[in-house]
């Protein structure tokens, strides 16, 4: 199948933007809980009756909207100026950019992590007229980088910006916000995001309201069936970069549809857990990265306490269960038979609930994007009864293109086009998709725009296939395809992939351009590896390696020396050549000493591998692979 397409679920407003849904969700249901804030109104942990999670009202919310809105007035912000936010995932970056656009002003996302020449590209390409930073540190990046640039303002959240923007803004009239609002309309720019940059400069995205509006409305018209059917509040925590466009669009679904929204800026499992654990939301929007971490957390504690083998065969119980759902989902089976229910339902009481119970126990369904998930940690979520919905999708496309239909869910796909889109497969394999997600440009860069976008279509730069029901495929990236020296292509997508399984690994990174053969660079799992160490009688007391060095108690290094260790990684990558012909085979590998991370440059926010980095980073480990 080379196309595919279904058509518009909803239909996009004529007039208005994206702040109106603030406005007209107040009149409608003042005391909606429409946001959750941590601790109490003094910013202490907990308020005074104990909760950790303070409601905010939809009132409440546009009060506040509304009065940050009148302050930017009052500091000579214009309808149509840009705004930049660089900020951890918080209540006041969802505060600030709808202030923004209730103005008519554009919001540009800057990540927390960047550097002061990625800080002065991006204030200089968007041309912002004033930045929202977090503390100290983001405006030190900010003031090293914005000599010469037309920056006006600079606001500190850690330093009282709100409360301070309020009171300037007191006596603007609330009438100058609403003529402001009323002149956006669903063609006006509501962002400029910035690709994650893995090469190269990163590229403003231009961004509409009417974008924003298509993604969320058909994300969910489509899903709103299982946000509601508990008939409960449905309730989301935001834990991904809002400076993203996958941690954006979320913030926006849950505007816009009255779905009680939560912000958490730490996205380590220490924590990330506990915020799960106390927000307890119904719903989850989420990267493999978090899906791998839950599991793997979940078996290392099992296996701490005697339960390994349990939990091993509930998982095997889970996937084959799961795998059984989805053949009568789509009619190529009959669905789990008596002894593998009774065995499901056992491992339910068992292990599952537990397993749930990390997300607060509310969750039974949840959604995958930013990279590829796994069929068989897809399949293992299922029967452990939380279904993850996997989609696709970039920067330039607002988010999801694709997703999984409800109750039609082909595990190690990334769905179907979403209704109002459609994909096309080109001779060579490359994945175009056209739709109301995508932009319109990249913000001065016709050269880069002209490239990309033909007649409507958008070049995703990813290669893939749709299968005879539709749903897409991605195999890789067409820019990340290996050629070795003999001439052989091949893509690293499915040797990571398979490398990653391993309940140890961490990361994984094919190499081998221009190079005799394929090799890996391969990291570990800090807290996997403890555990390891400890069962194999290699752990010193404070969590340190026998042979080796420690970063800290749970962060131990792995030890280059260790045969045993590089034995256990060398049978996940044995399994994982067994997919691929022996010229696609990994021959060499080196196990690193610590794990890529975006702080330190090796990752892009939405957690991917920036690969160009990391060759550059790590070039005499890799020569090493080539000269033993």
């Amino acid at each position: 199948m080379r196309d595919f397409s279904l058509p518009p679920l909803v239909e996009i407003p004529r007039s208005g933007g994206l702040a109106n849904s603030v406005y007209e969700t107040a009149e409608r249901t003042p005391g909606l809980p429409a946001l959750a804030r941590r601790g109490g109104p003094d910013g202490a942990e907990r308020t005074p009756d104990g909760a950790e999670w303070t409601p905010v009202s939809a009132a409440e919310f546009r009060d506040e909207v509304m009065a940050v809105a009148k302050g930017l007035l009052a500091n000579g912000i214009a309808f149509g100026e840009r705004i930049a936010v660089m900020s951890r995932t918080r209540y006041e970056w969802t505060l600030f950019s709808y202030a923004a656009w209730s103005i008519g002003a554009q919001v540009v996302p800057v990540y927390p992590t960047s550097s002061a020449e990625q800080v002065r590209w991006i204030l200089a390409d968007a041309e912002a007229a004033a930045i929202v930073v977090e503390h100290e540190d983001h405006a030190m990046s900010v003031g090293a980088a914005c000599g010469g640039l037309p920056l006006r303002r600079m606001w500190q959240l850690d330093d009282g910006c709100v409360e301070r923007l309020t009171e300037e803004g007191r006596d603007v009239p609330d009438a100058l916000v609403h003529r402001h609002r009323h002149a956006v309309g669903p063609e006006s720019t509501a962002t400029i995001t910035y690709t994650s940059g893995t090469t190269g400069r990163p590229k403003g995205c231009v961004i509409t309201h009417a974008n924003l509006m298509a993604e969320c409305d058909t994300l969910f018209a489509g899903w709103s069936v299982i946000l509601a059917e508990r008939g409960e509040q449905p309730s989301l925590l935001a834990f991904l970069p809002l400076s993203h466009i996958y941690g954006l669009m979320v913030q926006v679904f849950c505007i816009r549809n009255g779905v009680t929204l939560g912000h958490q800026p730490d996205l380590a499992p220490s924590e990330l857990l506990p915020a799960f654990a106390s927000f307890r939301p119904t719903f989850v929007f989420a990267v493999p990265y978090i899906f791998e971490k839950i599991y793997s957390r979940a078996r290392q504690v099992a296996q701490e306490s005697g339960r390994g083998d349990l939990f091993d065969r509930a998982t095997d119980v889970a996937v084959r269960y799961a795998e059984a759902i989805e053949r009568r989902h789509m009619k190529t089976g009959p669905g789990p038979g008596p002894m593998l229910r009774a065995a499901h339902a056992v491992f339910d009481r068992m292990v599952f609930t537990r397993l749930r119970a990390v997300l607060g126990g509310r969750v039974r369904y949840a959604v995958s994007g930013g990279s590829s998930l796994r069929r068989e940690l897809g399949l293992l979520f299922a029967g452990a009864g939380i279904t993850v919905y996997e989609g696709y999708g970039l920067t330039e496309t607002t988010g999801a293109v694709t997703g999984q239909p409800v109750g039609r869910v082909r595990f190690g796909t990334v769905g179907r086009p979403l209704p109002g889109c459609a994909v096309h497969i080109s001779e060579e394999g490359d994945v175009w998709v056209r739709g109301g997600v995508v932009f319109s440009r990249y913000h001065n860069d016709p050269e880069a725009t002209e490239a990309v976008l033909r007649d409507g279509w958008f070049a995703t730069g990813d290669v893939g296939h749709l299968d005879d029901a539709g749903y897409l495929v991605i195999t890789g990236r067409k820019k990340d395809i290996i050629i070795t020296s003999g001439g052989k292509s091949t893509s690293p997508y499915v040797l990571e992939e398979r490398i990653r399984a391993h309940s140890m690994v961490s990361q994984c990174l094919v190499v081998g351009d221009d190079r005799p053969y394929i090799a890996a660079l391969i990291t570990l799992d800090p807290d996997a590896l403890h555990h390891w160490l400890r069962i194999n009688g290699k752990a010193e007391e404070g969590g340190g390696h026998a042979r080796g060095r420690s970063d800290g108690p749970s962060h131990p290094v792995p030890d280059p020396a260790d045969q045993d260790l590089h034995n256990e990684i060398q049978r996940a990558v044995t399994a994982a050549n067994s997919a691929v012909s022996r010229a696609e085979s990994i021959r060499a590998f080196r196990i690193l000493p610590r794990e890529f991370t975006a702080a330190g440059g090796m990752m892009t926010p939405s957690l991917k591998l920036r690969r160009s980095a990391i060759v550059q980073a790590y070039a005499e480990d890799i020569e090493e692979l080539y000269t033993v």
